[in-house]
């Protein structure tokens, strides 16, 4: 590829598609996430980056070796490697006896760091360590976030939208029944964050609809909000900003209610009333030979006669 003015231009066909691939595009591209560590991760790190890869499969890149790097201090290497390897979302892991335990959870706009989260691990369950049948790799999760801090805390409503980011999956169409078996749950309580993975399991229950039971498959985290790193309103608002040939073309005369039922309104000319043919019955026929005499009644020309 070579470099012309600032812009790269392909030489083969190969790098053409490669290029194509990473263009700007109305409905982009499923984004990928890079999973890494510092200079020093302890076991328990180690092992939690591992089966968060295992959850993520196949829309992840894990780096094995370690990168040493400060990312609230410095993200130019962070920006490197998304730059790379084409990757939107990250999760960085390190540990030292100022923050044990540490994962920072982010995401990128424009290949520059947008939001940083950064938790320490209290208790961590491998999977495992936990002896039940897990889910099958790719399987997208339904996600379930409950407690009231994300409602209303800024910081927890912007960390439940990248957990979103991170853990949603590629955007499909439709989902069949049983393909809705994984769940991540994240509780806000008591000043910390506990994420489970259960599997679902669709049991018989005499009827159409089937009865629903959870088993917990790992893995299993208790977090600490530690230190964050927000954008800014402005740059929140241009990442959000969607492309005109997404937005829905505006239909005049059309609304719809809070139950989705659609509305139109018809515009017509005025009409006159006095041609409007309306059904032909006998007894609105005029006789021949009628006269309509005062308050509109129709009398016959005999019937005159004899009054008078």
């Amino acid at each position: 590829m070579a470099h012309l003015d600032g812009v790269v231009k392909p030489k083969t066909k190969r790098s053409k598609r490669f290029l194509d691939h990473r263009a700007p595009k109305l409905l982009e591209n499923s984004k990928n996430a890079m999973i890494m560590k510092g200079g020093n991760t302890s076991e328990t790190v180690t092992q939690a980056l591992k089966d968060i890869y295992s959850l993520k499969k196949p829309n992840v890149v894990l780096y094995k070796k370690k990168n040493i790097m400060r990312p609230f201090e410095d993200s130019t290497s962070l920006e490197f490697f998304s730059k790379k390897t084409d990757c939107s979302l990250f999760l960085f892991g390190s540990h030292n006896k100022k923050r044990p335990n540490n994962l920072v959870f982010g995401r990128m706009f424009d290949f520059h760091v947008l939001d940083m989260f950064e938790m320490g691990i209290e208790k961590f369950t491998a999977l495992k360590n936990i002896k039940n049948e897990k889910c099958a790799e790719g399987t997208k999760p339904m996600l379930i976030f409950a407690g009231e801090l994300f409602d209303v805390d800024n910081e927890y409503s912007r960390l439940r939208n990248v957990l979103t980011d991170f853990f949603r999956g590629p955007v499909v169409p439709a989902v069949r029944l049983a393909g809705l078996e994984h769940i991540l749950h994240f509780t806000a309580a008591d000043g910390k964050i506990f994420m489970r993975s259960y599997r679902v399991l669709l049991k018989k229950s005499g009827c159409r609809t089937p009865r629903i039971e959870l088993e917990e498959i790992g893995p299993s985290f208790d977090f600490v909000l530690r230190r964050t790193h927000l954008a800014s309103d402005d740059l929140y608002k241009t990442a959000h900003k969607q492309p005109k040939g997404l937005k829905p073309k505006k239909k005049k005369n059309i609304s719809h209610d809070t139950f989705g039922t659609k509305f139109g309104r018809l515009h017509m000319q005025k009409q006159n009333l006095d041609k409007l043919q309306t059904r032909k019955m006998k007894g609105l026929r005029k006789r021949r030979g009628a006269v309509v005499v005062e308050n509109g009644e129709t009398t016959s020309p005999k019937k005159i006669k004899t009054q008078e």
